[in-house]
């Protein structure tokens, strides 16, 4: 009589198979015994190191256990619209950056259920949702804003289609890219705007979720910052990196006999060169100035000032770079930094900022507080009619209208069976385009690049009080048509 068996499975080159060891994490399941074992069950070691391959669980049982209901009452296959919006703009801001587009293409793509997931789930699943979600690949159909293209309350930035089963696994996995990323791009606009052409760099990484900060630093840079501190970033999406030292290393170069600030700049050029950046508030900043200059010589590519009143600093240290013949040093600033500091100092003489927990965090709204919602079934219109939470049923299509100065001036959403509004004498724009077809990324997939000059072109777009860091009403009125 044979006995159970364990067999230990581990990933290689994107296969199960069986192999001498797992690498653990791992998750044990349940699985039925191969052939000549078919009295008894044996236990499959998989191994979850793997699973960050797949973004199938990035997402809340509560979809799962709505698939399974509805493909036990068979309307799992009737066609669907769901549409991503947000019923308002964070309190006082008056336009959004969507962003996270492209992410969320690839996540898609990883949106598969692989012996890990099912693992996962079919402790709570039948089997006949577990064999949906074992062969389950994306096939319908998604139209959005362009990734950088700018947003406002009502926008239909996302419209999915297929059918329900199909579209309703997404929600979770979409919302949380885009809430993310927008939030950031967001408030990383309202910087850059404030800083009026003054280099941007995103330095917030350790103020965020280690996962989350390439995410951020890719939504700033979308958003017009110039580069990250990032490494991650700098790997996966290209984005130039900044960065030099921290006051540890000037602590570094101390001693018994007191400490040697000479020192630790004197490193610092000898390895990084006369164009690098020294941190020269460790101390006394007008020491430090005058430490930095006497080590480099008047060539220093720039100091930064990292505490205190950062404005009466700036000028301090200005006129201290001046008098000593600095006169093409750079001033770089930082240290809790938001579009209000920024703005404040726009009359300073400060060339770059350094900018990281307001910007992460998305400047007081971490999230843009967008929804998923199912607007259609079988070609008819749904909606809500939830207190404070109402929808406007039916599949949507929107156009912005805009002056011959290229300034805009309204954006109209409008069911997508009707005509495009006629912009009578005014340019209009589609807004909406496509993105996946029959499951398929389109081919003509704008880069973070082309993305990066849309947000630039919709800010000079905007009325200018549009660009207010003041808090007001949504810089456009969006009319919806019936």
């Amino acid at each position: 009589m044979h006995r159970p068996i364990t067999l230990r499975v581990r990933r290689h080159g994107g296969k199960t198979t069986p192999g001498p060891r797992a690498i653990r994490p791992a998750t044990t399941r349940r699985a039925t015994a191969p052939r000549g074992l078919t009295d008894r069950r044996y236990c499959v070691l998989v191994d979850t190191s793997a699973a960050a391959a797949s973004s199938a669980l990035l997402t809340d049982q509560y979809e799962l256990t709505m698939l399974s209901a509805a493909l036990a009452d068979g309307s799992a296959q009737r066609r669907c619209t769901f549409e991503v919006f947000a019923r308002r703009l964070p309190h006082g801001r008056r336009y959004g950056v969507v962003a996270g587009t492209a992410r969320l293409l690839t996540a898609l793509r990883d949106f598969r259920f692989g012996a890990a997931e099912l693992a996962v789930v079919e402790r709570f699943l039948d089997e006949r949702t577990v064999g949906w979600l074992r062969d389950f690949r994306f096939g319908g159909s998604i139209d959005g804003y362009l990734e950088g293209d700018l947003y406002f309350p009502g926008s239909p930035v996302l419209s999915v289609r297929g059918t329900f089963a199909e579209c309703v696994v997404l929600e979770t996995l979409i919302l949380s890219i885009l809430n993310h990323d927008t939030a950031i791009a967001s408030a990383a606009a309202r910087m850059v705007s404030a800083a009026a052409g003054r280099r941007m760099i995103e330095m917030g990484s350790r103020r965020t979720h280690e996962h989350a900060a390439p995410a951020c630093s890719r939504a700033a840079y979308l958003a017009g910052f110039d580069a990250t501190s990032n490494l991650e970033a700098v790997r996966r999406y290209g984005i130039p990196g900044a960065g030099t030292s921290a006051h540890a290393f000037t602590l570094l170069h101390s001693g018994p006999d007191g400490q040697h600030e000479a020192a630790a700049f004197r490193s610092q050029i000898e390895t990084l060169g006369l164009g690098t950046t020294l941190l020269v508030d460790t101390f006394d900043i007008t020491a430090g100035v005058a430490r930095a200059i006497e080590v480099a010589g008047p060539g220093l590519g720039g100091v930064r000032i990292d505490s205190g009143d950062l404005g009466v600093l700036a000028r301090q240290v200005r006129e201290q770079l001046d008098s000593l013949g600095a006169t093409g040093t750079r001033i770089v600033v930082s240290g809790d930094l938001d579009e209000y500091a920024i703005a404040a100092l726009r009359a300073e003489p400060v060339d770059a900022y350094g900018v990281g927990t307001a910007l992460v965090t998305g400047s007081g709204a971490p999230t843009a507080g967008m929804v998923y919602k199912l607007v259609d079934v079988e070609g008819v219109p749904v909606a809500k009619r939830s207190s404070h939470k109402q929808t406007r049923g039916g599949t949507k299509q929107a156009v912005r209208l805009a002056r011959s100065t290229g300034t805009i001036i309204e954006e109209i959403v409008y069911p997508a069976t009707a005509p495009r509004p006629d912009g009578n004498g005014y340019l209009v724009r589609d807004l909406l385009v496509p993105l996946v077809r029959d499951g398929e990324p389109v081919t003509d997939a704008r880069t973070l690049e082309q993305s990066r000059e849309l947000v630039a072109g919709g800010l000079v777009s905007l009325p200018w009080e549009g660009l207010k860091l003041s808090a007001g009403e949504p810089a456009i009125t969006t009319t919806f048509l019936q």
